[in-house]
């Protein structure tokens, strides 16, 4: 009997292979997608200039405060799906199944969207061939990807990641260069310098639109927690997760505000995003040939990385449910690489369905999905400021001293009470938005069905237990 409980445990093992440049790659690439290379324009559009900035950092500050709360748990608790682990531990097991699920939908739903839209990029290429075609060709490819070994997966998210990050750099350099004059462009007899960014004053259409970007800028910065849902598979978490995170608000800084600063700088807040990506409207304004085509290669490598996260961090977080015995034990199950192939399966085949619902109950299904899976991330947020919080008070009280964690939450309890605060505050506040209020509305009913079902469940188990 022994034996067979040690054979099932080696048979749901994942493997700590994944090395610190993939973990910094990783964590870039689930922030950097298509949010910041198509929707930034019309940010500033709504917003204006320094609008659109202020929110953008006030979204960073956020995040970065989420990610001390984050950095503190993981090292001390290296586990694989660890949002939902620590919530189990520190605030309660409904809302650790609560927070899994949520989190699960949010990127199977991701998974959907991001098919299709690759598929649409591919048809500017080649007008005539049907998109489901190349919607097909990239599950096949992110499928593969994730399913030979988690080596492999981190390694194709290091180069998908690093297309990102140089096209990135290259915008903000030569952005840079035509803002100050080195380098002529469309539309200027003298250097731009930062004329645009003040000329219709601070907030052009009152601080109500800055609030109202704010919303959606928790939402563009969702994917850094992924740090979170790596550390039972990184190398030496003790070291490599703390040096992710410690960079996280610095690159983020860099890579979001400075390509904002560089588009206000160049574009005309009111024409900003409007008909096509800010980065391609710069691109082609400088003289850069095949600007287009360039940075339709970028978002199709930012699709392709934001999908091969997203089914990376579904199918962990199914494994981890399993291994926490809240869903059957068979989903946990890991092959001779240490991929757990049922669970993975599954959460492609969630992939498929919201692709399927986008095209047949668009207007019905699919948006309930998206409502929820865009607040989802803010309360994996809100959960992980808490469990911190509870982390500590219980640590300390089990006898424990502090100068024995290998990385602190500095400023303990301010950070992870600002951070808790702030994202409640972003996830609430959403009412006075009219285009998100529903979100809110499809939310609440959707965590209480989840609550409904683990206590059901959890109920119906101590009944037959009993019996």
């Amino acid at each position: 009997m022994e034996t067979e409980q040690t054979e099932q445990v080696e048979h749901t093992k994942l493997k700590r292979n994944m090395e610190s440049r993939h973990l910094l790659m990783i964590s870039l690439g689930g922030v950097i997608g298509t949010g910041l290379f198509l929707s930034s324009g019309y940010t500033i559009h709504q917003a204006g200039p320094i609008g659109t900035i202020l929110a953008y950092a006030i979204g960073a500050v956020v995040v970065y405060l989420v990610m001390l709360c984050l950095g503190e748990l993981s090292v001390a608790m290296p586990e694989t799906g660890s949002f939902h682990v620590y919530a189990d531990k520190y605030i309660g097991p409904g809302t650790g199944f609560t927070v899994a699920i949520l989190y699960w939908l949010t990127w199977t739903v991701a998974l959907g969207s991001e098919f299709t839209a690759a598929g649409l990029i591919m048809q500017q290429w080649f007008p005539h061939s049907p998109t489901w075609v190349w919607s097909f060709l990239f599950m096949i490819v992110i499928f593969v990807s994730n399913a030979l070994s988690v080596k492999f997966f981190a390694e194709t998210e290091f180069w998908f990641s690093s297309i990102k990050v140089i096209a990135i750099i290259i915008f903000i350099v030569l952005g840079g260069l035509a803002i100050f004059g080195v380098l002529p462009i469309k539309g200027y007899s003298h250097a731009p310098m930062f004329h645009n960014l003040f000329k219709d004053g601070i907030f052009p259409n009152g601080f109500k639109a800055v609030f109202t970007t704010m919303l959606t800028v928790n939402f563009a910065f969702s994917g850094t927690e992924l740090i979170g849902i790596t550390a039972g598979e990184t190398k030496d978490p003790g070291k490599n997760i703390p040096r992710a995170i410690h960079t996280t608000l610095l690159r983020l800084v860099i890579f979001f505000i400075g390509s904002i600063v560089v588009m206000a700088a160049l574009i005309p807040w009111q024409k900003a995003g409007v008909n096509q990506s800010p980065f391609v409207l710069v691109f082609k304004s400088i003289g850069l040939p095949f600007a287009g085509d360039l940075m339709n290669f970028v978002v199709l490598t930012a699709i392709l990385s934001a999908a091969n996260s997203g089914l990376y961090a579904s199918t962990r977080m199914l494994w981890s449910l399993a291994h926490e015995n809240t869903i059957p034990m068979k989903y946990a199950k890991t092959n001779s690489r240490g991929v757990p192939m049922i669970a993975l399966c599954l959460s492609m085949l969630g992939g498929v369905l919201a692709l399927v619902s986008s095209v047949v109950a668009a207007s019905t299904v699919y948006l309930v999905l998206v409502s929820i899976s865009g607040l989802a991330v803010v309360i994996v947020w809100m959960a992980i400021a808490l469990s911190e919080i509870n982390f500590r008070k219980s640590y300390l009280k089990s006898g424990n001293k502090l100068a024995d964690l290998k990385f602190k939450t500095p400023w303990y309890p301010v950070v992870p009470w600002a951070a808790f605060i702030m994202s409640f505050l972003s996830c609430v506040l959403i009412i006075f938005d009219p285009n998100q209020r529903t979100a809110l509305f499809y939310m609440i009913p959707f965590i209480a069905i989840c609550y409904g079902v683990y206590y059901g469940k959890s109920y119906l188990k101590k009944r037959r237990n009993a019996a």
